[in-house]
This record gives C-alpha cells, sequence and structure tokens, in this order.
C-alpha cells in the first residue's frame, strides 16, 4: 500500500511569517504523496475584532454565528489559504487550495444544539477519497482550510484537528496514511511549564492515566480524542510536535498508537 502523509498545522505557525516560510519549506520536502491542512483561528479572531465582531469561545471551540461565518470563509478560504498555495508554488509543490465544498470533498452535519448552539460548526459525515485521490494521481497537492459544507449550499466552520483526522480516515481506504499535527510545542508535554518533557509514546491505557492526572486537559482534550477515534479507524500513526518532526534529524515528538 502507497503511504500518504496528513500534515495539519495550527493558528500559532501561520501567524509567524518566517515560520510558515520555514515550515513550508520542510511540507514541501516530504518526500511522497501528501495533503496540508490548515487552521487559522488567531488571523481570524483578529480580523474579527477589527470588523467589531466578538469571538466566543467556548471549551477551545469556536461559537460561529453568521457574522464569524463570513469572517473564517474570508480568512480560512480566501487570505490563509491562498498565500499558503502561493509560497508552496514558490516552492515548486503543485498546491490545490480547498474547502470541503471543493469537488464536494468534505461534507459535514451542522452541530445539533445540546448545551451548547456552536451555530454554524460542523461535524464531518462523509469524506470523498476518491474525489480527493483523482487530485493526488494529478499530481497536485491539496491543502484544505477548515471549513466544510453540508450538501445544501451551507459552509461550516470545523475544527482543523478534526478535517485532518477524518481525512485520515478516509484516505486510509486507499494509502497508509500518517498524520502530523505540527504547533510550536516538541509533543504532548508532562508538565507544561518544561518545554524538554516530552512524552514520546501514548497509547489508549496511557491516555487514560493522563487524562485522570489532568496532564491532558483544555485544547489537548480535543485533539487526542481526534487522534484516538482515527487510530480506530484504519489511521497507521499519528505524530504530534515541531515541525523539524517532518525531518529525519529529529526524534524528539509524540507518536500515538492505540
Amino acid at each position: 500500500m502507497k503511504k500518504l502523509s496528513i500534515v495539519k498545522i495550527g493558528g500559532n505557525i501561520i501567524e509567524d511569517e518566517a515560520s510558515l516560510d520555514a515550515f513550508l519549506k520542510l511540507f514541501s520536502n516530504l518526500e511522497g504523496k501528501k495533503i496540508l491542512v490548515h487552521g487559522g483561528g488567531k488571523r481570524a479572531t483578529h480580523i474579527a475584532s477589527k470588523l467589531g465582531i466578538e469571538s466566543k469561545m467556548v471549551n477551545g471551540r469556536r461559537i460561529t454565528d453568521a457574522d464569524t461565518l463570513e469572517v473564517i470563509t474570508m480568512v480560512y478560504g480566501g487570505l490563509v489559504n491562498k498565500s499558503v498555495v502561493a509560497k508552496l508554488q514558490a516552492l515548486n509543490t503543485d498546491a490545490i487550495g480547498l474547502t470541503g465544498a471543493d469537488v464536494n470533498s468534505i461534507k459535514s452535519n451542522k452541530r445539533p444544539v445540546k448545551e451548547i448552539d456552536f451555530g454554524f460548526v460542523g461535524d464531518v459525515k462523509q469524506v470523498a477519497y476518491n474525489s480527493i485521490d483523482k487530485l493526488i494521481q494529478a499530481d497536485f497537492t491539496p491543502v484544505f482550510c477548515a471549513i466544510t459544507h453540508d450538501g445544501n449550499g451551507q459552509l461550516l466552520n470545523t475544527n482543523a484537528d478534526t478535517i485532518a483526522s477524518q481525512v485520515a480516515i478516509g484516505m486510509s481506504n486507499l494509502y497508509e496514511t500518517s498524520i502530523y499535527y505540527c504547533f510550536e510545542l516538541n509533543g504532548v508535554l508532562r508538565d507544561i511549564n518544561d518545554k524538554n518533557s516530552v512524552l514520546k509514546h501514548i497509547d489508549s491505557k496511557m491516555y487514560k492515566e493522563l487524562l485522570q492526572q489532568g496532564i491532558i486537559a483544555d485544547g489537548m482534550l480535543p485533539k487526542l480524542e481526534n487522534c484516538f477515534d482515527a487510530l480506530r479507524s484504519g489511521v497507521k500513526n499519528i505524530n504530534m510536535g515541531n515541525t523539524s518532526m517532518l525531518t529525519q534529524a529529529n526524534n524528539n515528538f509524540t507518536t500515538i498508537t492505540l
């Protein structure tokens, strides 16, 4: 089975031009077939505040009203996505920028209202992996922003970590898939105040222990929930750390398995 790497970058890398350029160089040098997934939440929050739109977050997830959705569509699908695609072209990576609506690639359901109404937020229900593969087979590198659609004309804000894991699950029908979650830390840390306290390997049993100890909390919770969901659904392995884990030289990051 051919290998496919799905790489997700977060808002902090996108916010910093030098970090983004360095990351994209590493990404373009990554061998084999690959897909990039990016967020852009910090940029969206910044531009929303300029427009007088307040950003509301609950448990690390954004409440998306109609005004916020407009900002997210502009920022994720336009500003950030096209900048990334242009930079990749300069590095001889033939990238194609996508939302989940493009080639009907990622369909979502609007999240049902329970205790919290998240607004126009999507939970992924279907990944058109054969359509995405047509782009890959044509030697394009898909670059997904964190927007999906419901199939009825409605765009939906969708967690970028979730998109990375769901795309990886879908593509695992055709490839041996690995996910790389790149962020500013060296990996999942045992002690948030010690950058070098990287947990090199986490499996289901250790994950439960870390949850009980409160070591995994806040924004790391949905990340790791996605990871184990993906592993149970056919993804081969998941790696979390800073961007240098895309090189052979760095082995100080977190690998997650069942």
